[in-house]
């Protein structure tokens, strides 16, 4: 699943080639697509001579703030692509939906599971009203709010693992799978450590830890180990500097140790037990 750094690197993306471009009309494939509103004619009416002014991402949201106040919103959920394409380009099987934009280009929502949205807000209607995921969305990791304060207050009373914690999307909004693990490996702390027992220093240092293997994932333009591409259609390349993700009995890039995989609130954990230290559940 598209976690923060992709969604940045695509959003970074719209912006590049879709801004100040007006919206001529487009096409929906799979109707079950279009979260908001229930007809997807309307969908295409509201889009339709609008011109997209900028692309904001609030957590692993998209919003296209367009030329007449509304809204066009874009979940990738697991395998969801945004691509910038030619209208003559081969149409994939898994389209479903076309935007087409002046110059020859249009914008393709490609998604294989079906399970990515889009919504179409109206200039009346409060965006949270619409899309309702966002009002439950806990802080952004780049945010000014987001301290060790934040996470001490939300850690110290719970008694789950710290990689539950950091998956759930009403405390730290755009973490998933994989940089829960590398911000973990990076702080040196157990991936069922319980949230309750980690001591301020850790809390300070995974706060820092966060934000440092977003930042370098950004910076490598996401990662790719299935679906994810960014607009132009070009994989992510985390996924060759990862630390422990993905990596079950790979050496630890720091001390050599056979990285380790269990299995925590239903979800692939992946540690380095020297580095992080060993785990008895």
């Amino acid at each position: 699943m598209p976690e923060l750094p992709e969604v940045e690197t695509v959003r970074r993306g719209l912006d590049k080639v879709t801004l100040n471009q007006e919206i001529t009309g487009g096409d929906v494939l799979l109707s079950r697509t279009i979260a908001y509103p229930l007809s997807n004619d309307e969908f295409l009416k509201g889009l339709q001579k609008n011109v997209i002014a900028n692309w904001q991402r609030q957590g692993k949201y998209l919003l296209a703030q367009l030329s007449n106040c509304s809204y066009l919103g874009v979940h990738l959920r697991m395998t969801g692509q945004l691509l910038w394409v030619h209208p003559t380009a081969l149409l994939h099987k898994h389209t479903r939906v076309r935007l087409f934009f002046g110059g020859d280009r249009e914008l393709r929502f490609v998604d294989q599971r079906t399970f990515g949205q889009m919504w179409w807000v109206p200039p009346e209607k409060p965006i949270y009203s619409v899309i309702t995921g966002l009002a439950k969305l806990g802080l952004d990791p780049f945010s000014a709010e987001f301290s060790g304060e934040y996470l001490a207050a939300k850690f110290s009373n719970s008694r789950r693992s710290i990689k539950a914690a950091l998956l759930d999307q009403t405390i730290i909004a755009g973490i998933g799978n994989i940089y829960a693990d590398e911000a973990l490996f990076i702080a040196k702390i157990p991936p069922a450590t319980l949230c309750n027992c980690l001591q301020i220093e850790q809390i300070t240092a995974l706060r820092a830890a966060i934000i440092q293997v977003l930042e370098a994932s950004i910076a490598a333009g996401g990662t790719t180990f299935s679906d994810f591409l960014n607009v132009e259609g070009i994989n992510g390349n985390y996924g060759g500097l990862a630390w422990v993700y993905n990596r079950t009995g790979n050496p630890c890039r720091i001390c050599g140790t056979p990285i380790e995989r269990i299995r925590l609130a239903g979800r692939s954990s992946h540690f380095c037990p020297h580095c992080q230290g060993k785990i008895y559940l």
